[in-house]
């Protein structure tokens, strides 16, 4: 018991196996993370510029869920970019909290926000002729304002759960701070962190991943009922959520269990960690920026514009 501590800093590991390499790796994170604003600010702007766009509910979503890959980034590659070139690996008690409550409020939230989206495209599809009444903006901005309000609940209590410990040590095998890595250092039992933490991912993963699974099922009786047309109009509309939804789940599931079952490849076991940081925030402007007319018709005019003022 006289080894329980409040530690004033933590110290990440996993950076000492880089070596001279880690200019390198700097680079390739500060790269992924100039793409990463400049992709979504690119959709953002360009939705929001557009009133025809920004007041369709379907947009409007979309627009969140880039935001929210531009807030969960933010708790990552800045501060990952700096530690590559830092010879000293230590983080903050009050920034490494900050850290993991921005980094799993992210995560909450993307869930919430694909779960909203295949609700849109379930009403669009099975009720098109009542899709204006329904998803109306005052609804829409409800449904916004629950996915991102319960996502702070979640990780307030459970950062506050997770700050009451007592801990035994100070060092964290990660990159960053996740909430999982500073409850294993716990001098205490964890039981009342392991329940939050249960009842969270079934709550935020569980049954969101099972809404929209039931939503896609719906979808696909009302595409076998209906023409060939309509099929590949629907199966058009709903690929990039379906692509956005698949990737984040996978990541997801790889980062928890992780969490819980450290791989012995070290180098496996950090860019498992680094995915759901990385791999959605690239991919989901790519996905969306591509495949939807409206907004690649945009994007070539943003950038013809651009082109024309820098030749005068």
């Amino acid at each position: 018991m006289n080894n329980k501590t409040v530690p004033a800093y933590f110290h990440f590991t996993s950076f000492s196996i880089y070596g001279n390499a880690r200019i390198i790796y700097f680079l390739l994170m500060v790269i992924a993370y100039f793409l990463i604003v400049l992709f979504n600010m690119t959709i953002l702007l360009v939705v929001l510029k557009d009133k025809s766009l920004h007041e369709q509910p379907m947009y409007l979503l979309m627009c969140c869920l880039l935001f929210n890959s531009l807030y969960g980034s933010s708790a990552l590659f800045p501060r990952l970019s700096a530690d590559l070139l830092s010879t000293t690996h230590t983080i903050s008690r009050p920034a490494c909290y900050t850290q993991l409550f921005v980094v799993h409020s992210y995560a909450i939230s993307e869930f919430a926000v694909l779960t909203f989206m295949a609700y849109d495209r379930y009403i669009a599809i099975s009720e098109p002729l009542r899709y204006h009444s329904i998803m109306t903006q005052r609804k829409t901005g409800l449904l916004i304002s629950c996915a991102f309000s319960w996502s702070l609940v979640c990780v307030i209590v459970g950062v506050y759960l997770s700050a009451r410990l007592p801990l035994c040590g100070n060092k964290i095998p990660r990159l960053y701070c996740s909430n999982w890595s500073v409850v294993r250092l716990s001098c205490v039992s964890t039981v009342i962190n392991n329940i939050w933490g249960f009842f969270v991912t079934v709550t935020t993963v569980c049954l969101p991943a099972g809404f929209i699974l039931f939503t896609y099922i719906r979808i696909l009786i009302v595409c076998r009922k209906s023409t060939a047309e309509f099929r590949g109009k629907a199966l058009k509309t709903c690929l990039p959520h379906i692509v956005s939804f698949v990737t984040y789940s996978i990541a997801v599931f790889s980062d928890i269990t992780l969490g819980r079952y450290e791989p012995d490849e070290i180098i496996v076991a950090l860019l498992i960690s680094l995915e759901y940081l990385m791999i959605p925030p690239l991919l989901n402007p790519l996905i969306y920026g591509l495949s939807l007319p409206d907004i690649r018709r945009r994007i070539l005019r943003m950038i013809i514009s651009l082109k024309i003022v820098l030749e005068r």
